[in-house]
């Protein structure tokens, strides 16, 4: 009996065994296969001080208004009309609200969708005390060590001059794409959009467009940063997650500190507010992230090709490990992010008010109405108050990944960076192109920019820069890409 019980453990082990081994092995390269081209030859040196000479144009946005720094967003127009002057001969340019930029590249094909590119001009400023950590002055547009420094080389005056440089070089060869092509740069990206890229999708709106795809700033070239993966891993996000600020508070009777009260408005926030950090809302790998997964198993390594193959057996162990990194974690769940409190103004008394703010990253499938209930589920107390911040906004649509868009960009992305792996992604901050739902069911958002880990935390923070060996690359990028509009969609 117990032979018989080990022999028929080995085969179920045997037969699990082959099952794992055929799913691992069977699954195919989803990788499009596309012809080589001959890249665009580059001016480096042109192309790296152009881009210098705008850095130091200090467009910082602010939620004050367009007219703050209007003249710093004013002498950045006539740079790029000074430096991209077969661009602004031949496109038309049209001034949206107070600094925001919409030009038209009129296509050959009248019957033929337009698609849009988006970049944004203005940057965040440098945070204050922070001067001193650069290498070199943040606003100088220094080109030192084979890099251009400064604030906005990477987020995002470098997409929106890599797009000007491909197109000023396509318009001085003859080139006529056959779409329509809209060029979108808005002024206020990191303080909504709502002034510039919002009503620029609204005009389009207002005169009939509907576009073919849309391609903003999003992710990246990755290198050495998902494990078991060898190879570049570009990644186009196919939505980017909702936006939600929820601020609670709580009234209590002030009173005297030598006669604290069993239950005090700080003590009750703070009991609320590490209930929620304690309690997230779930995980899952579905959806984008699972789309993610199953793209880039097949090109894995190791185990990870093992596991991410067969996720109906590895599924948990993969989303634990998932769980501990902060950015892979934030993939795969709304995530929570107490940011603000506010209490108290003496040593001596107890506050009769306690406030805070807590940020949600919402994920597509969940809604703000979800995290709302989440929050009163969880605190479960009837005393705070809760209410919504008035610039929230939910999860974008997620855009296919079957459309010609999508199989357009892959392309061009393939074609500039041979050694990169393409997969679909989610977006996990926001970016002004979740604005232009309105005007496209395809919407797609990709930085030709490659980054390792370390280089992260450039992005908003200290030593921001670009290597112009990549910048040449970001152009020739969008040069492919413009370059492929000539192709019937397939």
């Amino acid at each position: 009996m117990i032979k018989r019980t080990l022999l028929v453990l080995l085969l179920a082990l045997l037969v699990l065994a082959v099952v794992i081994a055929g799913n691992t092995w069977r699954t195919p390269s989803r990788q499009l296969q596309v012809p080589a081209v001959q890249k665009v030859a580059v001016d480096a040196k042109a192309a790296a001080e152009r881009l210098s000479g705008a850095i130091p144009i200090r467009t910082v946005s602010s939620f004050e208004g367009g007219q703050q720094n209007g003249d710093e967003f004013k002498k950045l127009h006539a740079y790029l009309a000074q430096q991209f002057p077969k661009l602004h001969a031949t496109l038309k340019k049209e001034v949206v609200g107070d600094n925001a930029l919409l030009y038209t590249w009129t296509g050959s094909d009248p019957a033929a969708r337009p698609v849009a590119l988006m970049a944004h001009q203005d940057v965040v400023p440098i945070a204050p005390g922070t001067e001193k950590a650069w290498e070199v002055e943040p606003f100088s547009g220094q080109i030192k060590d084979g890099f251009v420094w400064g604030r906005g080389t990477w987020d995002n005056k470098g997409n929106l001059l890599a797009q000007m440089e491909a197109i000023e070089m396509l318009v001085a060869s003859g080139f006529q794409p056959r779409q329509t092509v809209y060029l979108v740069a808005g002024d206020d990206e990191e303080v909504s959009g709502l002034r510039g890229a919002k009503p620029i999708a609204e005009l389009l709106k207002s005169r009939g467009v509907r576009l073919e795809w849309v391609l903003d700033e999003g992710l990246l070239v990755t290198e050495g940063v998902l494990a078991g993966l060898d190879k570049p891993a570009a990644l186009i996000g196919l939505a980017e997650k909702g936006y939600g600020t929820f601020f609670l508070s709580l009234d209590t009777p002030p009173g005297h500190s030598s006669m604290p009260p069993s239950s005090t408005a700080i003590g009750s926030m703070s009991a609320a507010l590490a209930k929620l950090e304690a309690n997230p809302m779930p995980a899952a790998i579905g959806g984008v992230a699972g789309e993610m997964f199953a793209t880039l198993a097949p090109e894995m390594k190791g185990f990870g090709r093992v596991a991410l193959s067969n996720l109906w057996l590895f599924g948990p162990v993969v989303q634990g490990q998932l769980e501990k990194g902060v950015s892979s974690n934030a993939m795969l769940r709304t995530t929570t992010a107490l940011t603000i409190v506010r209490a108290g103004n003496k040593d001596n008394v107890l506050p009769g008010r306690a406030e805070a703010a807590v940020n949600f990253r919402v994920l597509p499938g969940d809604t703000l109405a979800s995290v709302e209930a989440h929050i009163r589920k969880t605190v479960a107390n009837d005393a705070i108050t809760i209410k919504q911040y008035p610039g929230n906004s939910e999860p974008s649509p997620v855009s296919p990944t079957d459309s010609a868009g999508y199989r357009t960009i892959a392309q061009s992305v393939r074609q500039t960076f041979p050694d990169a792996i393409v997969a679909p992604g989610l977006m996990i901050a926001a970016t002004d192109s979740r604005h232009f739902a309105i005007v496209s069911d395809a919407v797609y958002r990709f930085s030709p920019v490659r980054a390792r880990g370390e280089d992260l935390s450039r992005f908003h923070g200290t030593n921001e820069r670009i290597s112009i060996a990549n910048y040449v690359e970001m152009i020739q990028f969008y040069h492919q890409l413009l370059r492929n509009t000539v192709q019937q969609p397939q």
